[in-house]
């Protein structure tokens, strides 16, 4: 895709949403029930792409089962995840983009915490139904994190890490019935200007998630 293509981007929707209310600074999660949903091969079985989703917002309880999913605490010893990283650096950082605003997903204490507020989703790729879903994560690599790590191994190593989370929310949507695909194709740019996010912060995937349509 050239630069050209990205700079003739334009978002199909304001940045700043009809606001009735602002949104809340932290959003508590649920912790998962983690003796539900299916088993693993059941999961793999039904794991699949989706690009048609209901605008019904997920639960709390669904965000929670699904941040936990995708890089949350299993192993509240040493603060483990149920994603891989390079010497636990956990250099990927969960963006939430609702409608409300985009929120960052503070692992540790297993809640969002607002970062900015807009709406962002339709920044978050090219496709139409990105803006209609009630949820795209947005996967960060934190360059900062990575300093001890040989510069050519970098990208490798976060780009890792990040495609395992998605497989982690590919796996957990089949098991919940959630519709979910990963993207590629965005304009990091606009993204991470939406997101205020740090030089040395770089968006590499999203990933939209959302109920199926009836």
């Amino acid at each position: 895709m050239s630069d050209t293509t990205l700079l003739t981007y334009h978002p199909v929707e304001a940045l700043e949403p009809p606001r009735t209310h602002r949104a809340p600074h932290e959003i508590e999660l649920e912790w998962p029930a983690t003796g539900s949903g299916l088993p693993l091969m059941a999961a793999l079985t039904l794991r699949h792409s989706d690009r048609e989703f209901s605008p019904t917002p997920l639960t709390t309880r669904q965000l929670g089962e699904l941040l936990w999913a995708a890089n949350g605490v299993n192993r509240g010893s040493n603060g483990g995840r149920t994603a891989p990283s390079a010497h636990g650096y956990y250099e990927i950082d969960i963006y939430a983009a609702l409608a409300q605003g985009v929120y960052r997903y503070d692992a540790l204490t297993h809640r969002l915490v607002l970062k900015h507020e807009v709406d962002a989703r339709n920044l978050t790729g090219y496709q139409d139904f990105v803006s209609l879903a009630p949820l795209d994560l947005i996967y960060v690599i934190n360059y900062g994190r990575l300093v001890d790590i040989p510069a050519q191994q970098r990208d490798i190593f976060a780009a890792t890490s990040a495609g395992a989370i998605a497989q982690n929310v590919y796996l957990y949507c089949a098991s919940a019935g959630l519709a979910t695909v990963v993207r590629g194709w965005l304009n990091r740019r606009a993204l991470a200007e939406a997101l205020s996010l740090n030089e040395d912060e770089l968006p590499v995937l999203s990933q939209t998630v959302g109920l199926r349509p009836h």
